[in-house]
């Protein structure tokens, strides 16, 4: 793919309200934006721009469709042959789109690599409002770790899932005068798309039995890349097929499916490869789930929403820290860690407390449905107040 870096045909609706541009880059950002891109739109003049970091269409395009949103304007095609190519191309490419289309302001999601287009906007006194922010796991082995300091650092103003991002966010010194709790947006769009989740056909396209598969999630980067981890790992899900003998579901991210296949390691006949699923069919799933096993970020989000929805799930996080401690305060889901003792004993706590009701509690901030509201409402608010008391153009 060539890098893009003429946007001269890129054109704002100039219909009065504010430019707005949000960066998105990864599936996760565009489940979690979905329902407040949509708002957006709605009252900015809005551009939408794909960094690429995401290629493969099962982890992007469908999702669009399934969420009911209109293609990006921009696609940088970003993705270089290694990481520092794709970070460097994600930032130039990003100032390039800003010098030349000149937004008001700018939204981000989270903490992949495309966020770091927060850096050009910064160089370019172009306000940055970053949702999800101040999250912290303090494990100093996830990228994304590093990529959250930096983002939440240099933005204007941060957009917090709970009260504990915000206190970690104070803890870094940052402006408690522009940072603000919003809640979770995954609530608002699992809402919007409940419906259709529930209509989902996918245990049949699959021959799955309700209740009877465990569906697994496993593809961030300490987990795959990582030899000993990746060993442990697939090592405790082999036994755990062996223990439940079932079918295991895996939702193999292309990552994941390189890492197998240059490896060699032979997974139990009872994990089934599947290509990544789309929104609805893949939460028809979990929450059927015998049990869902995922190093997702979004897990405590959904089994938090599917427990205020009548649906709980049980919920195995295979990680050994979490940046969403506001769910296990309200037992939303069960650390794993990677090994096979601590998996197998998380899955079997996991399971047998669903099947006695012991559910946890939904999390206030990931069951509010006005997020979308709430982050048009700052955008306007400060994108003035940002121009005016940082950037001094006024």
């Amino acid at each position: 793919m060539e890098i893009k870096t003429d946007y001269s045909e890129i054109k704002w609706q100039n219909n009065g309200k504010l430019k707005l541009l949000i960066i998105v880059g990864t599936r996760p950002e565009i489940i979690r934006l979905a329902a407040v891109i949509n708002k957006c739109r709605q009252y900015f003049d809005c551009i939408l721009a794909h960094t690429g970091q995401n290629y493969d269409y099962n982890l992007n395009g469908v999702f669009f469709k399934d969420l009911k949103l209109a293609d990006p304007e921009v696609y940088m095609d970003a993705v270089g042959d290694d990481l520092g190519a794709t970070v460097g191309n994600i930032i130039n490419c990003s100032y390039k789109l800003m010098s030349q289309i000149k937004p008001d302001a700018m939204l981000i999601l989270g903490d992949t690599n495309s966020c770091l287009s927060a850096i050009a906007a910064k160089r370019l006194h172009i306000p940055i409002f970053h949702m999800e922010a101040g999250n912290r796991c303090k494990d100093e082995c996830l990228p994304e770790e590093t990529n959250r300091r930096i983002v939440d650092i240099i933005s204007d103003v941060n957009l917090a899932y709970s009260e504990h991002a915000r206190r970690y966010l104070a803890d870094c010194g940052l402006p408690k005068e522009r940072t603000y709790v919003t809640g979770s947006p995954m609530a608002e769009v699992l809402h919007q798309n409940l419906a259709e989740i529930e209509a989902s056909d996918i245990h049949s396209r699959l021959g799955l039995e309700k209740g009877k598969y465990i569906l697994l999630s496993a593809h961030r980067e300490e987990n795959i890349d990582t030899e000993k981890n990746f060993m442990s790992l697939f090592t405790a899900i082999n036994k755990m097929a062996e223990k439940y003998d079932m079918p295991i579901l895996y939702s193999c991210h292309p990552r994941s499916k390189k890492r197998l296949e240059a490896s060699g390691f032979k997974l139990d006949k009872r994990v089934i490869q599947h290509e990544p699923l789309g929104f609805h069919d893949y939460n028809c799933l979990q929450m059927n789930a015998f049990a869902v096993v995922s190093d997702s970020g979004t897990l405590p989000e959904e089994s938090s929403f599917f427990t205020s929805v009548g649906h709980p799930f049980p919920a195995v996080c295979i990680r050994t820290s979490t940046e969403r401690p506001e769910a296990l305060d309200k037992a939303c889901f069960v650390l794993a860690g990677i090994d096979e003792k601590s998996l197998l004993q998380a899955v079997d706590t996991a399971v047998t407390m669903n099947l006695n009701g012991d559910y946890g509690i939904p999390v206030p901030d990931y069951v509010e449905e006005n997020v979308s509201t709430k982050v048009v409402k700052i955008i306007q608010s400060y994108t003035g107040v940002v121009d005016k008391m940082v950037w001094r153009k006024f």
